[in-house]
């Protein structure tokens, strides 16, 4: 099943109202978001179609905003543009100091993001972590997951043991930001504690499946971005067993950029006044899933978008 025919199924509906302001994030937070956004970015420069990322970190996107950054490795499933891929760094100081894997979203949403002839399947925990009870989980985001997890999970393990006090941080973007979500189950159940930001997350499992998430990211330490009008957070239906987990926070201005007022935190998992009130549209649905913070997918520099990163 392909998304264009979910969307002229589904029409439009009104946008959410914004909730009062006390809800708005910090400016802090917002820095924060804007700079993960910038990353996640620069992995849609592992592809076919561009010169990729070479080290130390330098790419035709915002690498040159990161000068305490070392590219550790590029990594890619298959050769196709749906294929899983990202890469992983280390940010030294005077810069935070992170182990930071970002993974790539697809360019081709209706055949690889949210292709829903993939049937759930049971979702069986990394060995040695608890069992996850009536849970299931998208057979295609899974799989995208384990094939990535051989190429990326040694060498997280490997840097994890020679950086003591490197923070792992994940980040992905649409198709990626499912697989960050089922990296994320398997390296807290390692001990390895991730801080997880995602933008444009499609829904991974079912509702089992997001409060198995959210009990073991309660504390903060996953964010999920959504965007007013990208449909692909509230794919696939729950209708179909899929449910999305806590997390959220929301941008409520359509056009880029947006200011801290138009983006605030979102309370559960289908808060009305978050990506649960818009609904599906069908124009400008894509152009919305695209438009995090800056305009993500290009590898251009600057992505279309002038933006300084503070303290990189």
């Amino acid at each position: 099943m392909r998304l264009l025919p979910l969307l002229l199924a589904a029409g439009s509906f009104a946008l959410p109202s914004a909730p009062d302001t006390s809800r708005n994030i910090t400016t802090e937070l917002f820095s924060t978001l804007s700079e993960l956004s910038l990353l996640v970015d620069i992995s849609y420069c592992v592809n076919a179609l561009t010169p990729g990322i070479s080290q130390p970190f330098s790419c035709a996107s915002f690498c040159s905003q990161f000068p305490s950054f070392e590219l550790i490795t590029t990594f890619h499933t298959g050769l196709t543009l749906s294929d899983s891929c990202g890469y992983i760094a280390l940010s030294h100081a005077p810069s935070p100091r992170r182990i930071v894997v970002a993974f790539r979203g697809t360019y081709s949403l209706a055949n690889a993001l949210v292709d829903l002839s993939f049937a759930p399947q049971q979702y069986i925990p990394y060995p040695g972590g608890e069992e996850c009870h009536n849970c299931t989980v998208h057979a295609g985001f899974l799989s995208s997951w384990e094939e990535t997890s051989k190429l990326i999970s040694p060498v997280i393990a490997s840097l994890k043991g020679k950086y003591e006090g490197y923070e792992l941080v994940l980040l992905g973007h649409s198709l990626g930001g499912a697989v960050a979500a089922l990296a994320a189950l398997e390296y807290h159940s390692l001990g390895w504690e991730p801080q997880v930001t995602t933008f444009g997350e499609p829904r991974v499992g079912n509702k089992g499946l997001a409060e198995f998430l959210d009990a073991r990211f309660a504390d903060g330490a996953y964010r999920r971005v959504t965007h007013v009008n990208d449909p692909v957070p509230l794919l696939p239906f729950d209708r179909l067993g899929y449910w999305p987990h806590q997390g959220e926070v929301f941008i409520g201005k359509t056009e880029l950029p947006p200011e801290k007022d138009d983006v605030w935190t979102c309370e559960g998992a289908m808060d009305e006044s978050c990506s649960a009130g818009s609904g599906l549209t069908v124009w400008g649905g894509l152009e919305s899933h695209r438009d995090y913070f800056h305009r993500l997918g290009l590898c251009l520099p600057q992505g279309g978008w002038r933006i300084e990163v503070e303290g990189s």
